[in-house]
């Protein structure tokens, strides 16, 4: 077997594993299991899948569970009992202390005082800070990435696809953007219908061979409201922009996408140093 037909076989592997894992989150997710599926002795796919990802199996676990965790804290009226045992941890102190370590508060406080309270409007009706918004005109952007159709807070799985698939292939280089784009409004499509992509910028030059598809985002004047903390309030700034920002700026809506750009990555930082850039395209 040479070089190129092994990656292809562990590109088709990191798919079928990550998919699993996305799809039984709610289950004991035994290691030795998920070496199972890739078809691999745990010896080497555990090492395989820690080149591939930077992160263990177990790591990504614990970082996609915690994930859901804080979107159903901010989101939901879910009690925290039913969300620590949806997140695998039956004894509620456990869920408490592992939460605390990667949000910095318990979870209970988090819905309270989590830094997606920030955007939630005062007794005035009015939310009580000011974020600053930068204009920028870009050039167009040529991406490719991979396809998610479901709640936005899941297209990390769009993105673990994308990078396994670019890495196997040796398309992946350092300077790759990391680029989300969102096309329905969650608030009118129902979130199991919702369309997005997960992407990077990406040249002609290279082909984009399923899963993988080519995108386009429009150059242009863009308003760039640079969010930091987790995923989870990412809903509140889009609230903040349409409900505040807009309307006092005296600006139009400009019929093209709205994305996201990523600028640090969930394996290398906690949840509360998150840095995203919210691009609103304006007339």
């Amino acid at each position: 077997m040479n070089g190129e037909t092994a990656w292809a076989l562990y590109e088709t592997r990191l798919r079928r594993v990550s998919a699993y894992i996305h799809e039984h989150l709610d289950e004991e997710l035994d290691m030795e299991r998920l070496a199972e599926i890739a078809c691999m002795s745990s010896y080497h796919w555990h090492r395989i899948y820690r080149a591939i990802y930077g992160e263990t199996a177990a790591a990504t676990v614990k970082r996609l569970r915690l994930h859901r965790a804080a979107g159903e804290l901010v989101n939901t009226d879910l009690v925290v009992s039913d969300i620590a045992e949806r997140s695998g941890y039956p004894n509620l102190q456990s869920f408490n202390r592992i939460f605390k370590s990667v949000y910095g508060m318990p979870p209970a406080r988090y819905r309270n005082e989590g830094s997606h309270t920030i955007f939630e409007p005062s007794t005035q009706g009015r939310i009580r800070l000011m974020f600053d918004v930068t204009l920028r005109t870009i050039s167009p952007l040529s991406l490719i990435g991979v396809s998610h159709t479901g709640p936005y807070m899941q297209i990390g799985q769009a993105f673990e696809t994308l990078f396994g698939t670019l890495y196997a292939r040796g398309l992946a280089r350092p300077d790759m953007r990391m680029i989300g784009v969102y096309l329905d409004d969650p608030d009118v499509v129902a979130a199991e219908r919702l369309r997005s992509y997960a992407c990077v910028n990406a040249g002609e030059e290279i082909i984009a061979g399923a899963p993988l598809e080519r995108r386009a985002v429009d150059g242009g004047e863009y308003a760039v409201l640079r969010h930091k903390g987790p995923y989870a309030d990412m809903y509140k700034a889009y609230q903040w922009l349409y409900a505040e920002w807009l309307p006092v700026s005296g600006r139009q809506l400009r019929d093209a996408v709205m994305f996201e750009e990523y600028l640090n990555n969930p394996r290398d930082v906690q949840p509360t140093e998150l840095l995203t850039e919210i691009y609103m395209p304006l007339q």
